[in-house]
């Protein structure tokens, strides 16, 4: 067997594939938490005069020196150490990697970026680049709506461990697993960055061929004339990277929802109706239906993305609710015969996450939700000496998500629990000044992603917003 995504992830400390990063990322290490770790001013991939402005200004409200330190470091990671600004037919174009893996996630280029956009107005060249980052990811789309991941180069062959799977791998495709969420997100970056911006020429012809493919992709995926037609196998010992049933997933009855054949950790789906990922594209397809009365002026788009929301909305409500002794709450994956699955995992889009996307329509179904999510009675929720939270089967037992920590924060209305998070959160770091991917539930120390930009920025995301929205949990 190759090398896979998960056994790149799954070395454990602070010397984790060392040699993949850039000189100048861990610099400093020895002075504290609180000392830069950024690579050096002369070495980082995009400058934005407003996001150092915001650091500045941030770290201003923040008395807390070691969670002021973790936030300059951490908020700006991105643009320091993973974009690359470019141009295509005379147009921005901008590939965004995860970190430590030479490929773009339409997922996580989305989410990495997305801290980005309030302040954008302000800034042309940012602006520039999150136009590029918008126009790439329809160009992807375009190559491949099934696929997850693509390289930065286009030309360049796909990533190591995808070149022996059996599914129809395109040029310029990285890995192609094909996850809901990854239809969804760029939509939600577009109309972000055009509700922050004003700005409406990332919104041309390709990225309107690249909406309507998303919702034809979605509307096959509803599976009411057979399973579609994509399919995927993996030589792998496991389970979750390959789908059962000769690579079509398990079985589902066509009900209204949206198939998945994995989910956003990039694992298989055991029943293909991924529920946080129908509620974020019932959000989502909400959100294009505006920008194509708004911005495109496309009628027939609009009503075809709203009539789709709309039907996954209805299914949800009879399908994805599931029954316990402490109330009803969202399940986690359905497949319409009446099967379900009750857990949560770390990657957004989760069941706890739901409020962040905007894809939480019942306060009081969430509130339950939520609250078996953080318990014992999420299989996937753990609690050590050295933190709490969520994991999942990407990474296995015993391994606490800090993303999972901070979604709890950024859902929360509770001081109690957003100063727990920050706590938590400040050791994950182990010193290192960086979020990680996971750490082991007793030892922060034994962790798994040095450089993982969309963990890094997410944090940025929620120091800013707290520094501003609660600022006696940042007083030190």
């Amino acid at each position: 067997m190759g090398v896979t995504r998960r056994g790149v992830m799954q070395g454990l400390g602070a010397g984790l594939m060392s040699a993949a990063l850039p000189r100048g990322l861990f610099g400093q290490m020895g002075e504290g938490a609180a000392a830069t770790k950024r690579i050096p001013v002369g070495e980082r991939k995009f400058r934005s005069a407003a996001v150092e402005a915001y650091i500045e200004e941030t770290v201003g409200r923040i008395g807390d020196k070691e969670l002021a330190g973790l936030f300059a470091n951490c908020y700006p990671n991105t643009l320091d150490t993973t974009v690359q600004p470019g141009t295509f037919e005379g147009k921005p174009d901008t590939a965004v990697l995860t970190g430590d893996i030479a490929a773009m996630w339409l997922r996580d280029s989305s989410a990495q970026v997305w801290p980005y956009l309030p302040l954008a107005r302000r800034d042309k060249a940012l602006r520039e680049l999150l136009e590029g980052v918008i126009r790439r990811q329809a160009r992807c789309l375009l190559i491949d709506p099934y696929a997850n991941a693509f390289m930065a180069d286009l030309n360049a062959p796909p990533l190591a461990w995808s070149r022996t799977d059996k599914t129809e791998m395109k040029q310029g495709v990285g890995e192609r697993k094909y996850e809901l969420d990854s239809l969804c997100y760029p939509i939600r970056l577009a109309h972000g960055y055009w509700k922050q911006t004003g700005d409406t020429a990332p919104f041309d012809a390709r990225w309107k061929a690249a909406m309507t493919l998303v919702v034809k992709t979605m509307r096959v995926q509803q599976r009411k004339d057979g399973p579609g037609p994509y399919s995927f196998e993996r030589e792998s010992m496991q389970s979750t990277e390959m789908l059962p049933n000769a690579g079509m997933g398990n079985p589902v009855k066509p009900v209204g929802l949206i198939a998945s054949g994995f989910r956003p950790s990039d694992d298989a789906c055991i029943f293909p109706f991924l529920v946080p990922s129908n509620l974020f594209a019932v959000t989502s397809l909400r959100q294009l239906a505006e920008m194509a009365h708004g911005v495109l002026n496309d009628g027939a788009l609009a009503a075809e993305a709203a009539s789709l929301a709309d039907e996954v909305s209805r299914a949800l409500g009879e399908y994805a609710i599931a029954h316990t002794a402490e109330g009803t709450i969202w399940a986690y994956e359905v497949d319409g015969f009446g099967s379900q699955s009750l857990m949560d995992d770390a990657n957004v889009p989760s069941l706890l996450g739901l409020p962040y996307l905007g894809a939480s329509p019942d306060k009081a179904l969430y509130a339950r939700t939520r609250a078996f999510c953080w318990s014992g009675r999420n299989p996937w929720f753990f609690k050590g000496t050295a933190g709490e939270g969520i994991g999942g089967p990407h990474v296995g037992m015993d391994m606490i998500w800090p993303m999972s920590q901070m979604v709890w924060a950024l859902t929360s209305e509770s001081d109690a629990e957003i100063g727990r998070a920050l706590t938590m959160l400040k050791g994950a770091s182990a010193g290192s000044g960086f979020m990680h991917e996971s750490y082991f539930k007793d030892d922060a120390k034994k962790f798994t992603r040095p450089w993982f930009a969309w963990a890094n920025t997410l944090f940025g995301e929620l120091v800013g917003r707290v520094a501003v929205e609660r600022p006696r949990l940042v007083a030190g």
